[in-house]
């Protein structure tokens, strides 16, 4: 469609993540434009972008021919309303995650997308993480055996935010490398969550998601906790996997451990642990990269808005969860 040519791609919010999304289009050469709320930001996006437009009004972005696809950072409230727009415009959509607040919106923008002919991609960055690519191809290849369970904890002091609480901010990007690994949908899940900070906004939750058979999940996520942990450990039949994207070497190590029966006994086997390595790429750059070559070929992105929607009905789950005290949610309930 576009061979290797730039393809012009606008920018709804340039806050503290779009900012990076702002960066990297334009260091692979197709940001073209910009539209945020405040005057502040546009004026530096202005100094650091010479020659791309900046804009308070989004319909601006939209009525520019030249545009060929949207990339949305703006808050979360926002994005349902602002992607819709978009794709009703012609336009192909990068929605950062959450897709939509509620499950009935992001089915629309799903459908929509499909009956517009346009590219909805959403951005699940962790999928786009070359440990996980390379964590997906050592499950999806058997060496792990069958998962039993898998455990993610996002914890750091801060970034507190007053639109969403921290179900929404931090764990989206937990459950969509569960459900990429275990390649199911929950059956039920549980969530319990306090709010210390704010009056009805999480700050802690803890979520259990069980899945057809008897793998088992629990994701911990906290924006009040002394230090910055992101870890992922998923303990299989035959071996288990660490994934810690704090640590700057060794973020992925496999372990051969379990237990062992002989003679009627259990017996810790205990052997070998290895690294695996991957080339160093910025995760946020194979995302957008991606972006754009499917714009370019049309063909359907990884973390599609069916793999948007498979997340949201699990955050949703989780939400009506801790609104009852944590009692568990049946998917499709």
């Amino acid at each position: 469609m576009f061979g290797s040519r730039p393809v012009p791609v606008a920018l709804a919010g340039c806050g503290y993540w779009g900012r990076n999304l702002a960066r990297n289009l334009h260091q692979l050469g197709h940001l073209a434009a910009v539209c945020d709320p405040s005057a502040k930001i546009l004026k530096e996006v202005r100094a650091a972008y010479p020659g791309v437009r900046a804009t308070r009004t989004y319909d601006d972005l939209l009525a520019d021919r030249k545009v060929k696809a949207v990339a949305i950072a703006a808050p979360a409230a926002d994005h349902y309303a602002l992607a819709r727009k978009a794709l009703l415009r012609g336009k192909d959509v990068f929605v950062e995650k959450p897709l939509a607040l509620r499950v009935a919106e992001a089915e629309e923008l799903v459908e929509l997308a499909s009956r517009e002919k346009r590219i909805l991609m959403i951005g699940h960055i962790l999928e786009y993480h070359p440990a996980v690519v390379k964590l997906k191809e050592f499950v999806d290849a058997g060496e792990l055996g069958d998962i039993h369970y898998v455990y993610s904890n996002r914890l750091n002091l801060g970034k507190v935010r007053q639109e969403e609480n921290i179900l929404w901010s931090f764990a989206p990007h937990d459950i969509s490398v569960i459900l990429l690994l275990i390649k199911a949908m929950p059956v039920w899940a549980s969530t319990a969550g306090q709010s210390y900070l704010q009056h009805d906004v999480a700050d802690v939750t803890m979520t259990c998601l069980a899945f057809p058979g008897r793998a088992r999940a629990h994701i911990f996520v906290s924006w009040l906790h002394p230090f910055k942990e992101q870890k992922l450990v998923v303990v299989g039949s035959r071996k288990m996997a660490v994934f810690d994207d704090v640590v700057k070497e060794g973020k992925l190590k496999i372990f051969d451990k379990g237990i062992d029966w002989k003679d009627g006994r259990p017996v810790i086997r205990q052997t070998a642990e290895s690294t695996l390595f991957f080339p160093e790429m910025e995760p946020l750059r194979e995302e957008l990269s991606h972006f754009v070559e499917c714009v370019r070929s049309r063909k359907t992105p990884r973390t599609d808005g069916l793999n948007g929607l498979r997340v949201l009905k699990v955050l949703d789950a989780c939400q009506r969860s801790i609104e009852t005290g944590g009692v568990p949610v049946r998917l499709g309930a």
